[in-house]
């Protein structure tokens, strides 16, 4: 177990990579992207939906869905948007970010989406995958054996 493994709140790891997108649009805003801002509010909004929703999936399970203590798990969600994706809150972070680094529309400003994709893979869900592997046995194989960890 790694120092940094669900320690940082996903949300904060999120906010740290659009401030550094933003220094990097600055400091750097060419190449400029000719995205329009109403796309990148649909990207944001449609991260923003696939960040909440899964909450209530959570709430209804009775489940915690606090990422800095997986081992409080009480079930697996499977169902609904988790049939497509083990971590729809995490792709809608990064969904958010994405929207968000568009809205500046400079391509510098994108490198910071696949540092967050990568450091939510290593701190955040790899960590929690064996946590729940432990947990949740063969359930969980199933689900990791029939659902993508992104997309």
């Amino acid at each position: 177990m790694h120092l940094l493994e669900t320690r940082i709140p996903p949300p904060l790891v999120m906010l740290l990579c659009a401030a550094l997108g933003y220094a990097l649009a600055r400091a750097w805003p060419w190449p400029s992207l000719p995205v329009p801002g109403w796309m990148a509010l649909l990207v944001m909004l449609l991260g923003l939906a696939l960040n909440l929703l899964p909450k209530l999936a959570f709430r209804r399970a009775r489940t915690t869905v606090n990422p800095l203590r997986p081992a409080a798990a009480t079930a697996l969600v499977t169902g609904g948007i988790y049939r497509h994706t083990r971590n729809p809150m995490y792709l809608g972070q990064a969904l958010v970010l994405l929207g968000g680094m568009l809205w500046l529309g400079s391509a510098a400003a994108l490198l910071v989406v696949p540092l967050f994709v990568g450091w939510i893979t290593r701190f955040q869900i790899l960590p929690e995958e064996r946590v729940l592997s432990a947990r949740f046995g063969f359930d969980y194989a199933a689900f990791r054996r029939d659902v993508r960890r992104w997309l």
